[in-house]
C-alpha cells in the first residue's frame, strides 16, 4: 500500500525541467564609466555660468562717457561736433570722463594732440594748452568771406593780409604802398586749433556773426597776424596740411 501511494503521489509530476519565466532576463555587462568626460561636462557648465554672471555684472555697472570723434591738435577743445556717447564699464582707476560733465570739459584745452576713435580721460586735458616750443596761439574774430567754408578744428590754413576798402580814397603814392603790403603772407602754414561748431555758440558758417578762430603759428609770426587780424586785415586759405605743423 505504501508503495503504491508513493507512485501515485509521484504520477502528476513532470520530469521535465522547470524553464525560466518569460519576464526573466539575462544580465547585462556593467556599462564603462568615463569621468573624464563627465568632469569635463561639469567643468563647462561652470564656466559658462561664471561667463554669464560676469556679463550681467559688467551690463549692470556702466557709465556713459565722452568719445572723441574728430582729431582735436593740442590746445584745441572738444565741442559737440566732434564727440559722441558711449557707455564703458566703470572702472575707479580710469579717469573717464562723463558725458554728463562735456560742458566743463569744453572750457579746456587739449594739453597734446588726441586722435579720433579715443575715450576722454581726465588726463588729457588741462586749463593750458600744452603748445611746442616755437610756436604761439593767435585768436583770430573773422567774417563771412575771411575764412573758407567748412573750417574746423586740425586743418591747415595760411593767413593774409588783405587791404580794406577804406585805401581806395587815398592818394597814389599811397595806393601803391598799400598794394605792395596788401595780399602778402603772414603765415604761410598755420593749424586751426579751435573753431566753434554751429551747435556750440550759434555762429554759422554764413553769415554776419563774426567767427572765433584760434591758430597755432610760430612764434615769430604771432605779432604781425595779432595786429592784422586787430585791423580786420586777414583772410585764411586752407592749405595741405603738414604733421610737423
Amino acid at each position: 500500500m505504501k508503495i503504491q501511494e508513493r507512485t501515485g503521489a509521484g504520477a502528476g509530476r513532470s520530469a521535465v525541467p522547470a524553464q525560466p519565466s518569460v519576464g526573466d532576463r539575462l544580465p547585462t555587462p556593467p556599462r564603462e564609466r568615463k569621468p573624464a568626460l563627465a568632469a569635463l561636462a561639469v567643468l563647462l557648465i561652470l564656466v559658462g555660468a561664471l561667463g554669464a554672471t560676469m556679463l550681467v555684472l559688467q551690463a549692470g555697472d556702466r557709465i556713459e562717457v565722452v568719445k572723441v570723434t574728430q582729431a582735436i591738435p593740442a590746445g584745441g577743445s572738444v565741442t559737440t561736433s566732434n564727440t559722441t556717447s558711449v557707455m564703458v564699464a566703470k572702472d575707479d582707476s580710469i579717469h573717464y570722463v562723463e558725458w554728463a560733465q562735456l560742458n566743463d570739459l569744453k572750457k579746456l584745452k587739449a594739453v597734446s594732440a588726441i586722435p579720433a576713435g579715443v575715450v576722454a580721460v581726465g588726463e588729457m586735458f588741462g586749463s593750458e594748452a600744452g603748445v611746442a616750443a616755437g610756436k604761439a596761439t593767435v585768436g583770430l574774430s573773422l567774417k563771412a568771406g575771411q575764412y573758407p567754408t567748412g573750417i574746423k578744428q586740425g586743418d591747415t590754413v595760411a593767413a593774409y593780409r588783405v587791404g580794406s576798402a577804406s585805401g581806395s580814397s587815398n592818394s597814389n603814392s599811397n595806393s601803391s604802398s598799400s598794394s605792395a603790403s596788401s595780399n602778402s603772407v603772414i603765415v604761410d602754414s598755420a593749424r586751426v586749433t579751435y573753431v566753434p561748431g554751429p551747435k556750440d555758440s550759434g555762429d554759422e558758417i554764413v553769415g554776419s556773426t563774426n567767427l572765433a578762430v584760434t591758430l597755432t603759428v610760430d612764434s615769430d609770426k604771432a605779432a604781425d597776424l595779432a595786429q592784422a587780424a586787430s585791423n580786420g586785415e586777414v583772410a585764411l586759405v586752407q592749405v595741405p596740411g603738414n604733421s610737423g605743423n
